[in-house]
């Protein structure tokens, strides 16, 4: 058994701060939009517009722009792309993203390995959350703010958009504005989690918390705030346990949060067994 001065360690290195403070900084807008992402049914278009953004990564560093213009960009691009091909073609919207995220990850990729740059691929697709350095902490911690704040303030409005978004319209709500300010969001997120899980997994942290929110509790409102609390709790712990089990954190954190889920999903299904059962019961009593 370890005693207190080693369940204590972690906290005593700066890396590890800052790994812990990242962690707190992405929990809140990854766990909130994720919750929109679900019932909407938009975690393929997660998982396009986090790959998509790699073709822009390597160009803003040809162009010597910051990257997050170029992430950010390459987001909108694979979004907005996304929907006018779908809106304008026969092939549903699905197999859109399957071509579009496929075809701009396969650009970035090429365009990185023909340029020579001291950026390790590794970090950019799985994250280096044991490196963040003090701007990523600011980057990442406005637009948390920023993306939180907007969710937040218009989740209603939001939220009826992902469930009807013609009675959204009827209700004098700005239907596009919606749809692409999601998708702004989106692709603003996905950037401030770059240097936390990278792209591949950024998606995880973009559905598991709100899938998890999903199964726990039945009221929106409080499926938010429960998202935040699964998903920082989820890359606290994870963080925390990769150090004594020297893994990454990234992953150790993904892992946590799909044993979290196949948790909330068993009880899911042990309670909605129960209450069937019990329906039983009262039909054959009366």
């Amino acid at each position: 058994m370890m005693d207190v001065e080693t369940l204590i360690l972690p906290f005593q290195f700066a890396f590890m701060q800052n790994a812990f403070l990242i962690s707190m900084i992405v929990s809140i807008p990854t766990a909130l939009l994720s919750c929109f992402l679900v019932m909407k049914g938009w975690a393929l278009m997660g998982d396009a517009v986090s790959h998509a953004v790699l073709p822009g990564i390597v160009l803003a560093y040809i162009l010597s722009i910051p990257l997050i213009i170029g992430a950010f960009a390459a987001g909108m691009t694979c979004a907005i792309a996304t929907g006018y091909l779908a809106s304008n073609s026969r092939v549903k919207q699905d197999t859109v993203m399957g071509v579009v995220f496929s075809g701009m990850f396969g650009v970035g990729i090429v365009l990185y390995v023909s340029v020579d740059t001291n950026m390790h691929l590794d970090h950019i697709l799985f994250g280096n959350m044991l490196g963040v350095e003090p701007h990523e902490l600011w980057t990442a911690a406005v637009i948390s703010l920023g993306v939180g704040t907007m969710l937040v303030l218009k989740w209603k409005d939001w939220l009826l958009h992902s469930f009807d978004p013609a009675q959204a319209r009827a209700s004098g709500l700005w239907v596009n504005w919606l749809h692409y300010g999601l998708l702004a969001a989106l692709s603003l997120t996905i950037v401030a989690t770059l240097s936390a899980v990278g792209l591949i997994l950024a998606i995880g942290l973009l559905i598991a918390p709100g899938a998890i929110a999903f199964l726990l509790v039945r009221k929106f409102s409080t499926m938010l705030w429960v998202s935040v609390l699964v998903c920082m709790f989820s890359m606290l712990s994870g963080t925390y346990a990769s150090f004594f089990l020297d893994s990454a954190p990234a992953p150790t954190i993904i892992l946590i949060m799909t044993t979290l889920f196949i948790a909330a999903f068993i009880r899911r299904q042990v309670l909605t067994r129960r209450t069937s059962m019990q329906r039983v019961q009262e039909a054959l009593e009366q």
